[in-house]
């Protein structure tokens, strides 16, 4: 059986993490975190999901950048039998997509069961003091677009975060399950 994460609860500190990144470099939460917050996105390169939501992910991840949010994408999937998820086919996708952000490479996946990842994308939205608030979903999107006037749940939750409020509302995300390594 594979191992799984627990759950992360509202409120809860970052847990710390230094793990190599597709750029060459290796960077610790410290590196990541912004001055109104950070969020950090559990991604792979296979997923459906994922792949239908890269593109407002990227646009809103630089949003959000440019707002003083810290972001970055760790992959954590079992690559050796999923092997689109390698390290190798990290860079690529970072590349394909122009991430602006660091896309890190969780090979003991220690770091999604740190933060009780769960899922392709999985969305964790932190303060400027590294406490969670926003555990949630990019936006009503799944495998297609979503609607033209659709909210952007995750643009609109770090906002919050950065005016000291919490959000509210919060819908988990959907996705493709992590792939755990046999126990």
């Amino acid at each position: 059986m594979a191992a799984t994460a627990a759950s992360t609860a509202l409120g809860s500190p970052a847990p710390p993490f230094r793990l190599p990144a597709t750029d060459g470099k290796t960077y610790a939460l410290q590196d990541i975190a912004g001055s109104k917050g950070t969020v950090i996105v559990f991604l792979c390169n296979h997923c459906p999901y994922v792949k239908a939501v890269i593109d407002r992910l990227v646009r809103d991840a630089r949003t959000l950048m440019a707002e003083g949010v810290g972001f970055a994408a760790i992959c954590s999937n079992d690559a050796e039998h999923y092997p689109e998820d390698s390290f190798a086919n990290m860079k690529r996708f970072a590349g394909t997509y122009d991430f602006p952000f660091p896309y890190l490479h969780d090979e003991d996946q220690s770091v999604a069961r740190a933060y009780g990842a769960m899922y392709t994308p999985d969305f964790f939205g932190f303060d400027a003091r590294q406490t969670l608030q926003y555990r949630g979903r990019l936006d009503e999107g799944r495998t297609t677009p979503p609607p033209p006037d659709a909210r952007r749940e995750l643009v609109e939750a770090m906002r919050t975060i950065a005016q000291g409020k919490a959000p509210t509302g919060q819908m988990p995300s959907v996705g493709c399950s992590i792939k755990w390594k046999a126990a």
